[in-house]
């Protein structure tokens, strides 16, 4: 007992030297003193068997792992939408005042990989990337190594809270001294490979550390606002980044902006943006979300970095839809971090517009610092000549018909096409057959004609066979059962991701989901065009499209096929008894007992549908604290409005 009681005094004073030395940057005892008391630690670990949750010991690095588990979140991690003008923050700005009156919160935006790390009765219990939203990857022994985290909390309820993994510009450049025969080029892409590498003894050498800021889902007692939010991470331990402003108004947010894009060029962490959020939970509720993206929150995206280079060819890449775009080969120039030697053009049009040549020096960015792009030419030279337009398709030969600013090719049967359409129908968010590369569908169109989306459920081992029994170079026994089995799996599939996975021009994740409604794909071939067109997100072009496809006897005839393979889109079945039968519920403002996706997956499992926002077919609001806009509509259409006790109540 006393041994254990000595453990649990080690660990208590380590732990708050570690927060002293890696948290506050302000250690209170040398190194040598805390290596002594680590060591004692280790010996009475080693004596008893024994390692206590909070053990500090538990950073060192394990083995290499084989793989990365899915774990899927609690609450759904979004991504951002983004500004990069003034007037795109202003329009921001406008929206929310519709919903209320609301407040702002103004921080950095890190260039790194988002992590969300889970508690559970004060233990740290693991680690993920934010992967799709949905689900990541476990990451939690590569997190480990990471000394700028609590171990254990106070907060005894579960917990999920969100911060960016990063690496310091002065511990990149320490790593690339210490390391000169394989030197990392950039702290975006080494924090990323840092935390995803296998080895975690990799990720503990580069010395990456984690900046929260963000709770991502608290199963008790939540917190109101985002400034709630910031206290209770730095309360509890979590390291966050010392610039946070609260700003009462639009004018309050871009002086912040100005501040940040000035101090940006001085800090050793990388940044690129500044992220504002509204600060009210209730009007955040009320707001809701995209497919994609919070509607109360932006990522403000500083302009992007920009260098002139040579353009030396343009090649031409064919998409799923045929559709032909441009690709520049430049000079390989640095910008914003990386060796950017490619660049869009996005069309023929775009490419005459901007006067791009052939040898023509052309300003080049990284649109967002993500996709390099040519903004236009700067100067041409004797040997410029200009980009002429292709009058056939330069993978088949095909003719090039010319829509608008765009040229397509004409054959549907085009090899780059094929690969880029099965492509696509196994993406994660589409059919989501994992292992099934472009490059694996290359080999397949060439080895064994798979051109359309039924003839992967054709495939079998011997698919994968040269004539003399060996395997297809690259490919193993393993590899193909596992691309078999899902394959297989695919068949089973939402009916929203269905629809997305048939590549039918305009139908994004968000149309898709709009579509499954009507319950099956020939509901929705069945569609008038006055029908589609009056679906929120489908306009004239869209509709136009759906027409033309199951107008197609081709498309029909696949779909034939689809289903004789076994493939069967579904439909979530909706509960269809219970308190809540029968009612459309909007929820606004936030709930004490309980989070906004817990309520809605309660209405639903009483026979409730769920609305995002109030209209004629809601029939029920359910009002929690700091209620807005939906509520004040709710009352002058007279729809009925309980509160959280009464709901409660209607829940048991």
């Amino acid at each position: 007992m006393q041994t254990t009681q000595r453990m649990k005094e080690l660990c208590d004073i380590l732990n708050k030297w570690a927060y002293e030395y890696y948290v506050l940057d302000a250690p209170s005892v040398p190194d040598r003193e805390y290596d002594r008391l680590y060591d004692e630690l280790v010996a009475l670990e080693r004596e008893t068997g024994v390692r206590l949750p909070e053990s500090p010991t538990r950073r060192v690095g394990g083995e290499p792992v084989k793989g990365f588990e899915r774990h899927t979140h609690i609450s759904r991690l979004y991504s951002l939408d983004k500004a990069v003008s003034e007037d795109e923050l202003t329009a921001f700005f406008t929206r929310v005042s519709k919903a209320g009156d609301a407040t702002y919160t103004v921080e950095y935006k890190y260039d790194g990989l988002t992590v969300c790390l889970t508690y559970e009765k004060g233990a740290f219990v693991r680690a993920t990337t934010r992967g799709n939203g949905v689900e990541g990857e476990d990451v939690t022994a590569q997190v480990l190594t990471v000394p700028s985290f609590p171990l254990t909390i106070s907060y005894q309820g579960t917990l999920e809270v969100r911060g960016e993994a990063v690496i310091r510009l002065s511990a990149l450049e320490k790593y690339n001294a210490e390391h000169p025969e394989e030197p990392l080029k950039n702290a975006r892409n080494a924090a990323a490979g840092a935390i995803r590498n296998l080895d975690p003894k990799i990720t503990r050498t580069r010395r990456p550390e984690i900046l929260f800021y963000d709770i991502n889902y608290m199963s008790e007692s939540p917190v109101s606002s985002q400034t709630e939010a910031m206290a209770f991470l730095k309360e509890q331990g979590f390291k966050t980044f010392p610039y946070f402003r609260h700003c009462k108004t639009g004018e309050e947010v871009l002086a912040c902006i100005d501040e940040i894009e000035v101090g940006r060029r001085t800090l050793d962490v990388l940044t690129d943006g500044a992220v504002v959020k509204v600060n009210e939970e209730g009007i955040r509720s009320d707001m809701g979300a995209t497919d994609k993206f919070p509607r109360w929150a932006i990522a403000y995206k500083f302009e992007a970095e920009e260098a002139e280079t040579t353009v030396r060819n343009v090649f031409w890449q064919v998409g799923r839809t045929g559709k032909l775009t441009p690709l520049a080969e430049v000079e390989p120039v640095e910008l914003a971090g990386a060796t950017v030697r490619r660049a869009t053009l996005n069309n023929f049009g775009d490419l005459t517009r901007k006067d791009v040549k052939l040898h023509s020096r052309v300003l080049i960015r990284r649109s967002n610092e993500v996709i390099p792009e040519i903004l236009g030419a700067v100067s041409h030279v004797e040997g410029s000549v200009p980009v002429e337009k292709p009058a056939v398709c330069p993978y088949c030969g095909s003719a090039v018909r010319e829509v608008g600013a765009n040229l397509f090719c004409s054959n549907r049967d085009c090899p780059p096409r094929i690969v880029q359409k099965l492509t696509h129908y196994c993406s994660k968010n589409a059919a989501d057959v994992e292992g099934m590369s472009e490059a694996t569908l290359q080999i397949l169109l060439e080895k064994r004609d798979v051109k359309r989306f039924s003839d992967l459920y054709a495939l079998t081992d011997e698919s994968f066979r040269e004539a003399n029994g060996k395997y297809f170079e690259g490919f193993g026994k393993k590899k193909i059962s596992n691309l078999l089995a899902a394959v297989e799996k695919s068949k089973k599939l939402p009916l929203d991701r269905f629809l997305y996975a048939l590549g039918v021009e305009g139908i994004g994740r968000v149309a898709a989901r709009d579509l499954a409604a009507f319950g099956s794909w020939q509901a929705v071939a069945a569609l008038s065009h006055e029908a589609l067109v009056a679906i929120e997100n489908i306009g004239e072009v869209t509709a136009n499209s759906i027409e033309a496809y199951f107008a197609d006897e081709e498309n029909l005839a696949e779909l034939a096929r689809l289903e004789k393979a076994g493939v069967e889109p579904y439909v979530k079945a909706r509960a269809t008894e219970g308190a809540f039968a029968g009612e459309n519920v909007v929820l606004t403002g936030s709930l004490a007992s309980m989070s906004r996706p817990e309520a809605q997956k309660r209405i639903e499992a009483l026979g409730g549908i769920c609305q995002s926002a109030v209209s004629s077919k809601t029939t029920l609001v359910v009002a929690g604290e700091k209620a807005g806009s939906k509520l004040e509509k709710a009352q002058k259409l007279g729809v009925r409005v309980i509160g959280e006790e009464e709901f409660l109540a209607m829940l048991s």
